[in-house]
This record gives C-alpha cells, structure tokens and sequence, in this order.
C-alpha cells in the first residue's frame, strides 16, 4: 500500500454553483478519462465512503452523482494505494448547507492528478497542453498545476516528513481540497508550474499585459486566454527545488511577489491539515516569500 506519491496536479477553482458547471465538469472528467490512454479510473467513493468498482452500474451511479446539485466525486485507479490517477470534486451548491453559511467564500474545486512519470512520457508539453485543454471546459477564477503530493490518508506519523520534505522542496504542493472548497473564494493559493489567473485578481493586475509587465524571470511566459483569463507558466517544465542546494525558484517567488497581497492563507480551524499546525501551515504557504 502506498500512501504518498509524487505526482502532478491540476486543479481549478470556479465561483459559481455545481448546477451551473456541472456539465462543464462532466466534460472536462470525459476528456481527462480519454487522455489516461490504458490508465483508468477503476474505482469511486459511494455515500457511504465505501470503494466500489467502477463498473457499469458505477457509472451511472458516477454519472447521477456528478449531475446532482450536491456532487462530491472521488475517482481513483485503485481504492487501496495511491497510484497518482485520480479525480477529486467539491462542488457547491446554490442552497448552501448549514455547515456552510458561515463561508460564502465556498467554491466549486476539482483536481486531476497525472503520475509524475507523464513528465518523461508523454512528456511536459503534453502535461501542459492537457491542462490548458482542461482549463477550456471550465468558467475558473483560478487555478494550478504543478508538482505535488498526493496523500491517500493523513496518517499522523506522516506528518513530520511531509512537512520537511514541502519546505525543502517548495516546488511540490500539498492541496487540501476540502479545505479550498470551502475558503478559498476568488483568492489564489501559492505560484505553481502553471499558475491560471482569472476575474477577478487578473483585472486588478491590469490583465495579462499589466501581470507581464511586473514579470522579468526569462523563464517566464503569460499567455493570454481570454480578456479575463491568463495561465502564468514559470519554465518548460515543472520544478521541486532544493533549499539545501540554494535551488530556491526565484521565478516562482518572483510571481509570489507580485501575487502576494491576494494570496490565500489558510484559515486554521479545518482539520484537513495533515496534522500540521496553525504556525507550520502559514510558514509552508509563504515559502516562496
């Protein structure tokens, strides 16, 4: 079994309610699929937090679920080790529940993990162009991809290596979907390898030709994908970093910099947090400032 992997993550987050986007995530979920070649989603997570097959009951349950106006998807190549192919989404709905009335910064997020294997074959590119692609079905104010851990359970002894291994490498993100879901709002988490800026951080920018200017690392590319909306990419491929080598990603704290005053720190009362505490996650948040 494993329980960490490195992998890459792409992830979106869209302020408007699950009856609005769902088919857009549908969409998006079919291509992601389609793009797996011989890898699949064989398994999900039913209402009673059970692993079924993905079969073909499972996908018109999958399909139901999604469609509904309070969807919470998990998808995953196996249900007992993490694999680095698996789909996560929190969507919100436009009656929030009571839990949520507290937070009408809540959005709807969705991840898709790649295994970090892609980046040797079929190689960045293809990691970038499949996120762009992604990123096309979906209305987001912003979004990522980039190195990252995915956990398969927050086991508490996991914590302390988790922990050094994020802050020596400040490349590799840790998300905490739930958590995002519910405060995240229209503020942006940490740069990433592929870091999308959209309404309405990017207009206070002054759109992708004021985020440009304010950018000088010849590693650095905006591109423009609407009048609204920019992906940010910091190199041709995707970097860990090594604060013990002096590999510090300066592009990435470049773009840190200039994003710092919509920065989203996380709020501490939300348990998914790998047990971290309230001191080491803001210090893991700012590591690129």
């Amino acid at each position: 079994m494993v329980l960490v992997r490195e992998g890459v993550c792409i992830a979106f987050y869209v302020p408007l309610s699950h009856e609005v986007i769902a088919p857009a995530v549908w969409r998006a979920l079919e291509h992601y699929r389609h793009s797996l070649g011989s890898r699949r989603l064989g398994w999900y997570v039913n209402a009673s937090g059970d692993w079924p097959e993905l079969d073909a009951k499972g996908e018109a349950v999958l399909r139901t679920e999604l469609l509904d106006s309070s969807a919470l998807v998990e998808l995953a190549e196996r249900p007992d080790s993490v694999t680095g192919v698996s789909f996560r989404y929190n969507g919100r709905s436009s009656e929030l529940p009571n839990f949520l009335k507290d937070h009408p910064q809540s959005t709807c997020a969705v991840e898709f993990w790649l295994p970090i294997e892609f980046l040797e074959d079929p190689g960045p590119e293809w990691v970038r162009s499949l996120a762009l692609e992604l990123g096309r079905e979906l209305p987001w104010a912003s979004g990522h991809a980039g190195l990252a851990l995915e956990v398969g359970a927050w086991v508490p002894a996991l914590s302390p290596s988790l922990l050094e291994a994020c802050m020596r490498h400040p490349g590799f993100d840790l998300p905490w979907l739930r958590t995002l879901a519910m405060c995240l709002g229209t503020r942006v988490r940490p740069p990433s390898w592929l870091t999308f800026l959209g309404p309405p951080v990017l207009e206070a920018l002054g759109g992708a030709e004021g985020l440009r200017a304010r950018l000088h690392s010849p590693a650095t590319q905006v591109q423009s994908l609407s009048p609204e909306r920019a992906v940010v990419s910091l190199g041709p491929v995707p970097e860990a970093g090594d604060l013990e080598t002096g590999d510090t990603l300066p592009h990435y704290r470049e773009l840190a910099r200039v994003l710092e005053p919509w920065l989203y720190a996380h709020p501490g009362e939300w348990g998914e947090s790998g047990g971290f505490s309230r001191e080491e996650v803001r210090r893991w948040e700012r590591r690129f400032l």
